[in-house]
Protein backbone atom coordinates (compact mmCIF):
# COMPACT_ATOMS: atom_id res chain seq x y z
CA UNK A 1 0.00 0.00 0.00
CA UNK A 2 3.19 2.59 0.95
CA UNK A 3 4.43 1.49 -2.92
CA UNK A 4 1.14 2.75 -4.58
CA UNK A 5 0.62 6.04 -2.17
CA UNK A 6 4.44 6.87 -2.39
CA UNK A 7 4.20 6.68 -6.66
CA UNK A 8 7.43 8.11 -7.77
CA UNK A 9 8.53 9.97 -4.46
CA UNK A 10 11.70 8.60 -2.97
CA UNK A 11 10.72 6.28 0.29
CA UNK A 12 13.09 8.59 2.09
CA UNK A 13 11.20 11.65 1.43
CA UNK A 14 8.02 9.46 1.78
CA UNK A 15 8.40 9.12 5.84
CA UNK A 16 8.14 13.02 5.66
CA UNK A 17 4.70 12.87 4.25
CA UNK A 18 3.44 10.43 6.63
CA UNK A 19 4.40 11.66 9.60
CA UNK A 20 3.01 15.07 8.61
CA UNK A 21 -0.36 13.27 8.05
CA UNK A 22 0.22 11.95 11.28
CA UNK A 23 0.67 15.11 12.62
CA UNK A 24 -2.48 16.59 11.09
CA UNK A 25 -4.69 13.77 12.10
CA UNK A 26 -3.77 14.23 15.70
CA UNK A 27 -3.76 17.62 15.96
CA UNK A 28 -6.96 17.38 14.38
CA UNK A 29 -8.74 15.16 16.80
CA UNK A 30 -7.28 16.90 19.86
CA UNK A 31 -9.43 19.86 18.18
CA UNK A 32 -12.95 18.20 17.33
CA UNK A 33 -12.87 16.52 20.62
CA UNK A 34 -12.54 20.28 22.46
CA UNK A 35 -14.92 21.48 19.08
CA UNK A 36 -17.56 19.09 20.32
CA UNK A 37 -17.52 20.02 23.63
CA UNK A 38 -17.56 23.95 22.63
CA UNK A 39 -20.77 23.38 20.64
CA UNK A 40 -22.44 21.23 23.39
CA UNK A 41 -21.79 24.92 25.89
CA UNK A 42 -22.67 26.91 23.08
CA UNK A 43 -26.09 27.98 25.68
CA UNK A 44 -23.42 28.95 28.20
CA UNK A 45 -21.17 31.13 25.60
CA UNK A 46 -18.89 29.10 24.10
CA UNK A 47 -17.92 29.89 20.65
CA UNK A 48 -16.32 26.52 18.77
CA UNK A 49 -15.32 29.26 16.36
CA UNK A 50 -13.27 30.99 18.47
CA UNK A 51 -9.55 30.19 18.06
CA UNK A 52 -8.71 31.47 21.79
CA UNK A 53 -11.04 28.79 22.87
CA UNK A 54 -8.57 26.49 22.01
CA UNK A 55 -5.66 28.29 22.93
CA UNK A 56 -6.28 28.67 26.37
CA UNK A 57 -6.29 25.12 26.67
CA UNK A 58 -3.50 24.29 24.71
CA UNK A 59 -5.24 23.06 21.92
CA UNK A 60 -3.67 23.86 18.41
CA UNK A 61 -6.18 25.92 16.27
CA UNK A 62 -7.11 24.04 13.21
CA UNK A 63 -8.56 26.64 10.31
CA UNK A 64 -11.45 25.17 8.26
CA UNK A 65 -9.34 23.97 5.14
CA UNK A 66 -7.10 21.92 7.21
CA UNK A 67 -9.47 19.79 9.31
CA UNK A 68 -9.09 16.55 8.62
CA UNK A 69 -12.56 15.94 7.92
CA UNK A 70 -12.55 18.39 5.09
CA UNK A 71 -9.56 17.18 3.39
CA UNK A 72 -10.64 13.32 4.14
CA UNK A 73 -13.67 14.40 1.81
CA UNK A 74 -11.55 15.96 -0.67
CA UNK A 75 -8.99 12.89 -0.94
CA UNK A 76 -9.82 11.69 -4.38
CA UNK A 77 -9.29 15.14 -5.58
CA UNK A 78 -6.10 15.57 -8.04
CA UNK A 79 -4.82 18.25 -5.94
CA UNK A 80 -4.81 16.29 -2.56
CA UNK A 81 -1.63 17.11 -2.24
CA UNK A 82 -1.82 21.00 -2.96
CA UNK A 83 -4.88 20.86 -0.33
CA UNK A 84 -2.74 19.29 2.59
CA UNK A 85 0.19 21.58 2.36
CA UNK A 86 -2.06 24.27 2.00
CA UNK A 87 -3.39 23.43 5.38
CA UNK A 88 0.05 22.68 7.24
CA UNK A 89 0.87 26.66 5.80
CA UNK A 90 -2.79 27.55 7.39
CA UNK A 91 -2.06 25.88 10.53
CA UNK A 92 1.44 27.89 10.48
CA UNK A 93 -0.18 30.78 10.00
CA UNK A 94 -3.02 30.41 12.35
CA UNK A 95 -0.52 29.00 15.32
CA UNK A 96 2.51 31.10 15.42
CA UNK A 97 4.43 28.27 17.92
CA UNK A 98 4.65 26.00 14.53
CA UNK A 99 6.11 28.86 12.37
CA UNK A 100 8.61 26.95 10.22
CA UNK A 101 7.52 23.39 11.59
CA UNK A 102 4.67 21.77 9.45
CA UNK A 103 6.39 19.76 6.29
CA UNK A 104 4.84 20.70 3.06
CA UNK A 105 6.49 17.62 0.98
CA UNK A 106 3.12 15.97 0.21
CA UNK A 107 3.32 17.77 -3.57
CA UNK A 108 3.58 14.10 -4.94
CA UNK A 109 1.07 12.75 -3.66
CA UNK A 110 -2.45 12.86 -5.45
CA UNK A 111 -5.39 10.83 -6.33
CA UNK A 112 -3.76 9.04 -9.81
CA UNK A 113 -1.10 7.95 -7.74
CA UNK A 114 -2.93 6.68 -4.29
CA UNK A 115 -4.97 3.23 -4.53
Amino acid sequence: MADALRGSMDAAEYKHVVLGLIFLKFISDAFEEQHARLLSDQADGANPEDPDEYRALNIFWVPQDARWQHLKDQAKQSTIGKMVDDAMASIERDNPALKGCCPRTTLGLTSTNSA
